[in-house]
């Protein structure tokens, strides 16, 4: 079974899977890179995400490699630029990455303009089909956090500004389209009105926020404003960092180059959300991995099969370090959840809801 497509854009069809490049360049080599790409795009994968802070964890000696064996993937296997679509992220302020112009230190135009025109650079194309703003300019509850706290707020660029410097990166042809990551619905309509008031400011055409089994936080709220904006759902982490293949509860131990295990530690963003001592996640991801059991279904099939069944989900952003973890991702494409299925994944959901917001 071939992968199924989405309009994305008007004239920009992306397949329902999207290889996620984060481990390019810290776990994978660039033969390894390669391997994976290859195998994800004779397999009908068109869609290949990054960022300009990967790979993960971020540090200064490895910032822009995941871009950089992109474009030198698609230059050694000679693919025409047109066969592929290509989303890239601008990193938000952080004050952590002092190597990314000094934080980075704000979204504004100097920044987005700099970010743009490195990430070109490193993958040696004249465009990028998808931009996206990794996390938003000003303070909102991430990565696992849920409570929203008013004496957080700093001062942050607008959204006139960071539309407007994208704007004329579409003009000058460095970008097709643009989106929003880790977004909330106040940002979402926030940046559609100002766009809708601008003067040929571009619309936002996708989110990119984590959906899966252990977080369904997208339906409360944002659902409604992509639904009615017509804006659609990139759901990255789909198997919750590797959780919901049941790995990490193995009885005989998850491999210790598994990414929880490897950066133990290191990497706050996925820890502070897939936090495997709360046992309110173990059990819950227990319940899911039973029922996949009990209908004779890979664990990763039911977790991928489920997100890609969402009407608003255009793409599924994933990650693989290994061709068979990439094999068992694209089984996902081939199961459909029968009613009974969902059903049951509702009850969980129900008794245990979003344990990883």
């Amino acid at each position: 079974m071939a992968v199924p497509l989405f309009n994305l854009a008007p004239d920009m069809t992306v397949s329902k899977l999207c290889l996620g490049t984060m481990t390019f360049g810290e776990q994978n080599t660039v033969p390894q890179s390669f391997q994976l790409l290859d195998k994800a795009f004779d397999s009908g994968i068109n869609f290949f995400d990054s960022a300009e802070m990967y790979p993960v964890p971020q540090r200064a000696e490895t910032q822009g490699r995941s871009e950089e064996y992109f474009g030198r993937w698609m230059r050694s296997r000679k693919i025409s630029r047109e066969r592929v679509i290509f989303a890239t992220k601008v990193s938000g302020p952080s004050g952590q990455m002092t190597w990314i112009r000094n934080g980075p230190e704000s979204l504004d135009t100097l920044n987005i303009t700099e970010a743009i025109d490195n990430s070109l650079l490193r993958l040696q194309s004249d465009y990028i089909d998808l931009y996206q703003i990794h996390w938003p300019d000003r303070y909102v509850p991430m990565f696992g956090e849920t409570e929203y706290d008013p004496t957080q707020n700093f001062s942050s660029v607008s959204i006139d500004e960071q539309l407007s410097a994208l704007a004329r990166a579409i003009d000058a042809g460095k970008i097709r389209y643009i989106g929003l990551s880790n977004e909330t619905p106040y940002g979402l309509m926030k940046f559609l009105h100002v766009a809708e008031c601008g003067s040929g400011y571009p619309r936002i055409v996708s989110v990119q926020n984590s959906y899966n089994l252990l977080c369904r936080t997208f339906d409360s709220g944002m659902a409604e404003c992509c639904h009615h904006e017509r804006v659609s759902l990139l759901a990255y982490s789909p198997l919750a960092m590797g959780i919901l293949s049941g790995k990490y509860l193995s009885l005989d131990g998850c491999p210790a180059d598994a990414r929880l295990n490897l950066f133990r530690g290191r990497y706050v963003e996925g820890e502070s959300r897939y936090n495997l001592s709360n046992g309110l996640v173990r059990k819950t991801t227990e319940l899911y991995l039973d029922i996949a059991a009990n209908y004779g279904i890979d664990p990763v099939s039911l977790a991928i099969a489920f997100v890609l069944r969402h009407p608003l989900v255009a793409s599924a952003v994933f990650g693989a370090t290994k061709p068979w973890q990439l094999e068992e991702v694209l089984d996902g494409c081939r199961v459909e959840l029968i009613p009974e299925i969902v059903a049951e994944i509702d009850r969980v959901h129900s008794a245990f809801p979003n344990p990883c917001p």
